[in-house]
């Protein structure tokens, strides 16, 4: 157990008194961040006493950190209010004291069993397979500026230590190639040094197959035509099987019912299947999951594209993983980009 720096308590609106407030840290881990748990005996107005947990995650990376606890903070609740339950709410972030580090608290999470295990099908309110079906159903708001939902996110957010700028657009396509594809093969190069091969091929992915992929007039549309195209809705952007489990949001001393929960998203408002790729690479979520997701959410039309499109998407994160971590992601990246450029390349 360790002291609460002053500037959570604040924020949290919890007393100063050492004795009543106090960070746990065992059993937790990030791979960017430090976590902990605070814990925090709370004093009732009938003279009784109930211990309020939060986590917490803390940086010493300045400016960087701050963007991304802010982002965070932002992503968490896009999603807790498009699905209440689904993540924990974030409840402040912020700068330490005087230490140039960051903070970000949220509700607690109280993880049990393996995600997904004994929740039921599509039809469970509780069950992944609805909760991430009603996500994704869920419009974006709408741009105040222009009246049309957008893709994009209002900040910038982080995948891994990847920071994407998230610049709203009007076009799917124009968003995902230029704020996904164009600006993750801009990071490798910062990171791991120039790779022209890499960069022709990203180039040619991002000008040929996703225009063929993911066009306005075509994304959305059946082969005769028919369709309404496609709209922004909240992705969690980064849901592996490492960032959902099976447990309940501990609230001020209250536990909500048991379900599966998402926690670490990097949101945006975008193309609800582009949150397929990086489930489909990591695997973890079973053939299952993905017909009784589908009942909630239908294959977006042509659905005679459907594995090419999750495969494109797919591809953002190997190429995200390519440079974070370099390594054998440059090989995945390269397999998915040559496919799809041998089947697209001469049907523009």
């Amino acid at each position: 157990m360790s002291s609460v720096p002053k500037a959570i308590l604040k924020a949290l609106n919890l007393p100063t008194d050492p004795a009543t407030c106090a960070l746990d840290s065992s059993g937790l881990s990030s791979g960017f961040t430090s976590t902990c748990t605070l814990r925090a005996t709370i004093q009732n107005e009938t003279g009784t006493q109930t211990e309020h947990k939060y986590f917490i995650k803390t940086s010493k990376d300045g400016p960087a950190a701050a963007e991304m606890f802010h982002g965070e903070y932002e992503s968490l609740n896009a999603i807790a209010n498009a699905v209440p339950g689904f993540c924990p709410r974030a409840l402040a972030w912020g700068p330490l004291d005087g230490q140039n580090g960051y903070f970000l608290a949220t509700e607690f999470l109280n993880l049990g069993s393996s995600m997904g295990r004994g929740s039921g099908d599509e039809t469970n309110p509780v069950s992944l397979a609805y909760r991430l079906g009603k996500l994704h159903t869920t419009p974006a708001p709408v741009d105040a500026q222009t009246g049309r939902r957008r893709y994009g996110f209002p900040i910038p957010t982080f995948c891994g230590d990847t920071r994407q700028s998230n610049t709203f657009y009007n076009s799917w396509a124009d968003f995902y190639a230029n704020e996904r594809l164009l600006t993750i093969h801009a990071s490798s190069k910062k990171r791991n040094g120039r790779d022209e091969g890499l960069r022709e091929l990203v180039e040619k992915t991002a000008h040929i197959v996703v225009p063929r992929l993911l066009a306005d007039d075509h994304l959305g549309y059946n082969s005769r035509g028919e369709g309404q195209g496609i709209q922004p809705v909240v992705v969690h952007g980064d849901l592996w099987s490492g960032n959902a489990d099976r447990g309940s949001i501990v609230g001020n001393g209250r536990e909500e019912v048991v379900g599966d929960v998402v926690y670490d998203p990097s949101a945006c408002y975008a193309h609800s299947e582009f949150e397929l790729g990086i489930m489909h690479m990591f695997g973890g979520f079973g053939a299952r999951f993905f017909e009784q997701y589908h009942r909630v959410v239908p294959k977006t039309e042509p659905v005679e594209e459907y594995e090419d499109r999750v495969r494109l998407y797919e591809l953002y994160h190997h190429l995200n993983h390519h440079a974070i971590f370099g390594g054998g992601y440059r090989s995945g990246a390269v397999s998915i980009m040559q496919k799809l450029l041998r089947k697209y390349s001469d049907r523009r």
